[in-house]
């Protein structure tokens, strides 16, 4: 995500935090500050200590996310699945996984293990509040132990919140383990999807009734998230044996470093392409878009060359590689092409466009 910022790593793995969870934490903060107790800090004084509070409740509560996530990762690690990052935003937090198992007891233990964690974390502070705190009257008059309270009760709901079967949150992905053990993988996710866009409605509309427009929200982002885990799993299984050096455009057309911006542009319009190779001789040099163009102003183009403005660092894969695995490349990194290096040297080109044709008439 280009709207995220890199804040560390833990086990290997970059920890992210997207621009809406730096939007949504002062509204958490402040939800926390005007609730009254036990569920917030309303009443303690000087206010000062009950902002402080109220943002460290809500530091520590995504702190807890954070670990819900930490528990999904370590176990797709565990399966041999690389996890690019975990980014935490506005609805909690996505581990960006290269692939998910496929096999049905391996996702809807890796599925579990979030949840499970959140309901970890909530038994204990809640343990811990309950047994420790309450039965001590100088303890239980501090406010600052409410905060235990606090983080068990919403770890709680999260965990449970989680578990109902619908994409994107866990329980659809255990619900699909389930159904794949079946039927086939598509048609899991196909019955996965269907029960989580039925929560979805039915969500929405309580929201509608009730007046509370957090629920359609929410519902929203679940149906969404329902059918792009439908349609991606589709896209998946209907490349995944297919190979790149069946499907790669084989005649590249290159451009050469020295080529004026100018007549490269002219060059697109006439191709009707908008990424090139960038070739001297047989030496691979770069590659350059109509995105790279755009950053040239237009007085500039005459004398700006290609060589200025290519992208060096080259995104590549070889010829046997699976078509689903370019697909998620593509899809991951948001770029519109790869090459196909073999042993060093050019032999073709895929695109987005061309994955999407396969798709149509795969679907035909």
């Amino acid at each position: 995500m280009k709207s995220s910022l890199e804040i560390g790593s833990i086990m290997g793995i970059p920890i992210k935090l997207h621009i809406t969870f730096l939007l949504v934490l002062p509204m958490f903060a402040y939800v926390f500050a005007i609730n009254p107790q036990p569920f917030g800090f309303q009443g303690v004084e000087p206010p000062i200590i009950r902002y402080v509070l109220s943002t460290l409740t809500a530091i520590l509560l995504f702190a807890s996310i954070l670990l819900h996530e930490l528990a999904h990762s370590y176990l797709a690690k565990r399966y041999g699945v690389n996890i690019e990052s975990i980014t935490l935003f506005l609805f909690g937090g996505v581990s960006a996984m290269e692939e998910t198992p496929r096999k049905s007891g391996q996702e809807a233990k890796m599925a579990f293990a979030g949840p499970l964690t959140s309901l970890i974390i909530g038994s204990i502070c809640l343990f811990t509040y309950r047994y420790l705190i309450s039965p001590n009257p100088m303890l239980s008059q501090n406010p600052a132990f409410l905060l235990l309270w606090i983080l068990g009760s919403m770890n709680i709901v999260l965990g449970i919140f989680n578990l109902l079967p619908a994409f994107p949150m866990d329980g659809g992905r255990v619900l699909r383990s389930f159904y794949a053990r079946r039927m086939s993988y598509v048609k899991a996710t196909q019955s996965a999807a269907s029960v989580g866009k039925f929560f979805a409605i039915l969500m929405a509309i309580f929201g509608i009734l009730v007046g509370n427009l957090w629920f359609p929200l929410i519902a929203l982002f679940i149906y969404v998230g329902a059918s792009e885990e439908e349609r991606s799993t589709q896209a998946e299984v209907a490349l995944e044996n297919i190979l790149v050096r069946d499907i790669m455009t084989k005649d590249v057309v290159s451009v050469a470093p020295s080529m004026s911006v100018e007549d490269l542009v002219k060059f697109m319009f006439e191709k009707k392409h908008m990424g090139y190779p960038v070739m001297e001789g047989s030496s691979l040099k770069g590659v350059v878009t109509f995105t790279d163009i755009e950053r040239v102003p237009d007085l500039e183009r005459p004398v700006s060359r290609v060589s200025d403005i290519m992208t060096r660092s080259l995104i590549s894969v070889p010829p046997e590689a699976k078509a689903s695995d370019v697909l998620k490349l593509i899809s991951s990194r948001n770029i519109g092409r790869v090459l196909v290096v073999d042993n060093g040297a050019l032999v073709g080109i895929l695109s987005r466009t061309d994955l999407v044709r396969i798709l149509r008439l795969r679907s035909e």
